[in-house]
C-alpha cells in the first residue's frame, strides 16, 4: 500500500514538472539573441505544380504570414514574412497561427527571412515523457540508466575537446581509450561493482577488439580497396581514424548488448544450479547466443537503413545510377554493419568462455 502510494505521488510530480517545463520553454523566447516571432495570420496563396529534368514532381505553395516580435528590443513589433513549401517537405514546411520562427534580424525597408522553426518545446516534452516512463516503471534502474547516459554524453564532450585542442591528436586513439571509460562506467552503474560486471565488460572488450583487429587485417590485405572515405561528407580530419572511431563506438554498443544477456542468462543459470559445469555454461552462452544474434544483426541493418534512406532516395531521384549512390552514401555504413556483425558473432563465444571459467567463487568481485 505504500509503495503504491509513492509510486503514485512520484507520478504526480512528474507529470507537474513536466507541464512546467513545457510550459516554461514555450516563453523562453527572452532567452534567445536570435530573433523570434510568433505567427498571428497566415494568407496561402495558390499551390503550382513543379517537374524537373528527371521527371521528379512536386508542388510548391506560398504563404504570407504576419507575425509579432517576442523577444530583441523590437520586441512587440509586427513583421510580415512569405514562406515557400514544397508537398515533399524535404527542406520546407508550413506554418500555422501560433508557430514560433526564427527569423533574420529585421532591417528597415527589407522583409526578414525565416531561419527555421523553433522546436524547443518538442525537444523538452520528449524528454519529459522519456525520463518519466524510465522512472515511472523502471524506478532505480531507470534512473542508473539516465545517470549513465548523461555521464556517457560528458565523456564523449570531453573526448570531442580532447582531440579539438590537439592539433596532430590520433582520434581513433582518444576515442579507443574513452570506448572503455564508456563501457566499464555503463555496467558499473547498471550491474554494480559485481564478477558479473567484470565479466561482461571483459567480454565486451574482448569482442570488441578481436572485431577492430579482424577488419584493420582485412583492411591490410585488401590495400582498402572499395573504402571511399569520401562519403564521409563535411570532414576536415583525416577520414579514415574517423571513420575506425565510429565504428568503434557503434560495435561496442552491440556487443556490450549481446554480452550483457548472455552473461546475466549464465549467471542466472548458475544460481539455479550450482553443479553445473564450465562446459555445459559454455555450451549455454553459445545457445542464447545463437537465439538474440539474428535480431540484432537485423537492428542493426534496420538502423543503417534508416540513417541512408533519404539520402539513397535523393541521390537516385536526382539521375544517379546505383553504383555511384551505394559508393558515395551506402558503402561505409554497410562496412561498419558488417564489422559490428562480425563483433556480435565473436561475442557468443567470447563471452561464453569468459563467464563459464570466470564463474567461480562468490559473487562480489
Amino acid at each position: 500500500m505504500q509503495h503504491k502510494w509513492l509510486n503514485n505521488w512520484i507520478t504526480v510530480i512528474l507529470v507537474l514538472c513536466g507541464g512546467l517545463l513545457v510550459l516554461g520553454v514555450a516563453h523562453n523566447a527572452r532567452l534567445y539573441q536570435q530573433p523570434i516571432v510568433k505567427v498571428t495570420r497566415v494568407l496561402t496563396h495558390k499551390t503550382v505544380r513543379q517537374q524537373d529534368e528527371f521527371q521528379n514532381q512536386d508542388k510548391t505553395t506560398t504563404q504570407h504570414l504576419n507575425a509579432v516580435l517576442l523577444n530583441t528590443a523590437a520586441r512587440g513589433e509586427h513583421v510580415s514574412l512569405t514562406n515557400t513549401y514544397s508537398i515533399s517537405g524535404a527542406t520546407d514546411q508550413p506554418y500555422h497561427v501560433g508557430s514560433q520562427l526564427f527569423i533574420s534580424r529585421p532591417i528597415k525597408g527589407q522583409q526578414p527571412t525565416i531561419k527555421g522553426a523553433k522546436r524547443d518545446v518538442v525537444i523538452a516534452f520528449l524528454l519529459w515523457l522519456t525520463i518519466s516512463m524510465l522512472l515511472v516503471f523502471m524506478r532505480k534502474a531507470g534512473s542508473l540508466a539516465l545517470l549513465s547516459v548523461a555521464l556517457n554524453a560528458v565523456l564523449f564532450f570531453v573526448a570531442i575537446n580532447i582531440d579539438l585542442s590537439l592539433k596532430n591528436g590520433n582520434v581513433f586513439v582518444i576515442f579507443s581509450a574513452i570506448a572503455v571509460v564508456f563501457a566499464a562506467l555503463t555496467l558499473w552503474l547498471v550491474l554494480g561493482w559485481t564478477r558479473q560486471m567484470g565479466i561482461t565488460l571483459i567480454a565486451t572488450l574482448s569482442g570488441t577488439i578481436l572485431a577492430i583487429v579482424i577488419s584493420l587485417i582485412v583492411f591490410s590485405v585488401t590495400h582498402e580497396r572499395g573504402m571511399h572515405y569520401e562519403g564521409l561528407q563535411y570532414v576536415t580530419v583525416l577520414p579514415r581514424p574517423l571513420f575506425l572511431a565510429e565504428t568503434l563506438i557503434g560495435s561496442l554498443g552491440a556487443v556490450m548488448d549481446e554480452s550483457t544477456d548472455i552473461v546475466a542468462t549464465l549467471f542466472e543459470l548458475k544460481r539455479e544450479r550450482p553443479d553445473v559445469s564450465a562446459g555445459q555454461l559454455f555450451q549455454s552462452g553459445r545457445n542464447v547466443g545463437r537465439s538474440i544474434m539474428g535480431p540484432l544483426v537485423n537492428v542493426l541493418f534496420l538502423i543503417f537503413v534508416a540513417d541512408t534512406f533519404p539520402m539513397t532516395l535523393l541521390y537516385l531521384k536526382n539521375g544517379n545510377n546505383w553504383g555511384y549512390t551505394y559508393m558515395m552514401n551506402m558503402s561505409l555504413g554497410i562496412i561498419q554493419s558488417l564489422i559490428s556483425g562480425l563483433g556480435i558473432v565473436l561475442a557468443i563465444p567470447v563471452a561464453s568462455y569468459v563467464a563459464s571459467r570466470l564463474m567461480k567463487g562468490r559473487e562480489q568481485a
